[in-house]
């Protein structure tokens, strides 16, 4: 039997070879794009560099002329006009409003967000899941300042009996406690329109996560005779733990630089409370939203200032996150 060698043309390439001006196309493809995405990722890294010289650069001046001592002083006069005396300013006050609003946001929107992408992704029946799906989608896409006005509008009204509740059944705890009688503008309601902002991406993200896990990890858990939550809580949440905290993560950033809508329901008071059902508090972008028209020289610096420490606060939060999704990795199941 005849052979294409013996009838003098060249034996057929092997699978996955082509011609060797395709390979030298194909490989020259390889590098530039490698070479695009290694500058796209440098460009990066020198963007939030020059955002955090920037910053530094506008807030040292306004630093040295402070009286007081920057992280514990828990006032907010930083132009010589409102006081007559030396500027002294200081973000104990503002760190406080900001992690705390933060803090309760999550706790109360991380669950819920779970508990929607887990019933989207692994319990509701195909026609409900798409559109339920989308509505979590356009939920994410609203403004921030529509939050704020139905927050202002409608939210703060209804909840003063839910604020007073809490304050007559739980003041004994110092958190709930209420001596002023007055329910409204608070860190609590604040933190309300928080959880609700962030809801959708915890949501999304995790609805997206819990969707890739391999279906040979859920059938042999339901093959073993498993429920459905013990399929879920053997085989989907530990593929998806990464992904989880990578969604609880990005919630807490945008809770963490929320402007608008914080501004409008809280009352921008400089004291550190620990009772969230009494007026008062602030936080720093809602105080550099408030504060910025009418700020001097020093006045500006001061709030670049406090920009800064948000911007270290949320790049910690961030790489924290990082290194615990990295020490996570080999227990995802994937492999």
């Amino acid at each position: 039997m005849s052979t294409a060698t013996e009838a003098g043309q060249p034996p057929p390439a092997a699978p996955g070879e082509g011609s060797p001006i395709r390979g030298r196309s194909v490989r020259a493809g390889d590098r530039w794009f490698r070479t695009l995405t290694r500058a796209c990722g440098i460009l990066v890294l020198l963007i939030m560099a020059s955002i955090g010289v920037f910053l530094v650069w506008k807030a040292v001046p306004a630093l040295r002329v402070n009286s007081v001592n920057f992280f514990t002083y828990g006032k907010w006069f930083p132009d010589p006009a409102e006081t007559g005396q030396k500027p002294a300013f200081g973000i104990a006050a503002l760190a406080f409003g900001t992690l705390m609003t933060a803090v309760l946001a999550m706790l109360m929107a991380v669950p819920v967000g779970y508990g929607i992408a887990l019933f989207i992704a692994q319990y509701a029946p195909r026609r409900l899941a798409g559109p339920l799906a989308f509505v979590v989608d356009l939920l994410a896409a609203v403004p921030s300042i529509i939050f704020g006005l139905w927050g202002l509008e409608f939210l703060m009204p209804r909840s003063v009996g839910l604020m007073q509740w809490l304050s007559d059944h739980l003041g004994w705890i110092p958190l709930f406690k209420n001596d002023l009688g007055v329910y409204t503008r608070s860190i609590a309601i604040a933190s309300i329109v928080l959880a609700i902002m962030i809801l959708p991406t915890v949501s999304a993200i995790s609805r997206e996560v819990f969707i890739q896990t391999p279906s040979g990890h859920i059938e042999a858990a339901l093959a073993l005779g498993a429920t459905r939550w013990e399929m879920v809580r053997t085989a989907v949440i530990p593929f998806s733990r990464g992904g989880m905290i990578s969604a609880a993560m990005l919630g807490l950033g945008r809770a963490l630089g929320e402007t608008i809508a914080v501004a409008l329901v809280l009352s921008a008071t400089y004291t550190i409370n620990w009772h969230i059902t009494e007026p008062g508090g602030n936080t720093f972008a809602a105080n550099i939203a408030n504060r910025w028209n009418e700020a001097g020289v020093v006045g500006l610096g001061a709030l670049i200032a406090s920009g800064l420490v948000l911007f270290i606060i949320t790049l910690v939060v961030n790489m924290a996150a990082r290194l615990i999704i990295e020490r996570r990795r080999e227990f995802s199941g994937a492999n």
